[in-house]
């Protein structure tokens, strides 16, 4: 049996490991690219070099977000398997201390010694690393790390997200490509911030200010620098 047992009801919570890359990737791609676009047109760059730039900050992003996201949920992978590696070997050499262990962590949670004990032997009756990995370890379906899906969930939603700065490149004039740019983003901001809020269960005015605010210091910042330096960022 495996040490997660199946359970009917759907919460937020089951949602938090491809929720949290596909809002970053999201997120990231639109707010990089569009930061990127404004601060290269700011700088007075024809449209094709906006727009290679802009596609060439997609592909390398894109390809960042899926390595960074694998290499480290991948590390916190690997320190589950060796948590839970080590607590089968503490259970095959001592089940009686690990059966107190547990109890111990029952007391603390406010039920008494007796109870404590009584839960903490059926519980190990039935499934003993899976007590312990969720209650002593913390690790639990819903939280386990997933690596691949985090890697291809934030590259292709920052793929999506990117995609945003880039279509107004192609469709708008060049002398309204930055307000152009920059409202889109910050519209597309808005509605990822909304949709993330909801989807996890969050508030929508705040997730939507806060992305909404960074995207639109971002992009402030490259557009500054643009202008600045006047040359291609």
């Amino acid at each position: 049996m495996s040490r997660f047992s199946a359970h009917s009801e759907t919460h937020m919570v089951a949602r938090i490991g491809w929720l949290r890359a596909a809002v970053l990737g999201a997120n990231d791609g639109l707010v990089s690219t569009a930061s990127l676009i404004v601060g290269v047109a700011a700088a007075s760059s024809g449209k094709t070099g906006i727009l290679v730039a802009g596609v060439a900050g997609l592909v390398a992003g894109a390809m960042s977000m899926a390595a960074g996201e694998y290499v480290s949920v991948s590390s916190q992978s690997d320190t589950e398997k060796a948590d839970l590696a080590r607590e089968t070997a503490e259970l095959a050499a001592d089940p009686a201390a690990e059966a107190r262990e547990l109890a111990e962590i029952y007391v603390t949670r406010g039920l008494d010694a007796a109870l404590a004990a009584d839960v903490a032997a059926q519980l190990m009756a039935h499934d003993a690393l899976g007590a312990h990995a969720r209650d002593e370890l913390g690790i639990s379906e819903h939280t386990t790390a997933r690596p691949i899906q985090a890697a291809l969930t934030s590259a292709l939603t920052f793929s999506a997200g990117a995609s945003l700065p880039l279509l107004v490149v192609v469709i708008s004039p060049v002398v309204n490509l930055v307000p152009a740019v920059a409202f889109a983003a910050l519209i597309g901001l808005g509605a990822l911030g909304a949709l993330g809020a909801k989807t996890g269960g969050a508030a929508i005015g705040r997730a939507v200010a806060r992305v909404v605010f960074w995207g639109a210091l971002a992009m402030a910042v490259t557009a500054g620098i643009g202008h600045l330096f006047g040359a291609v960022v």
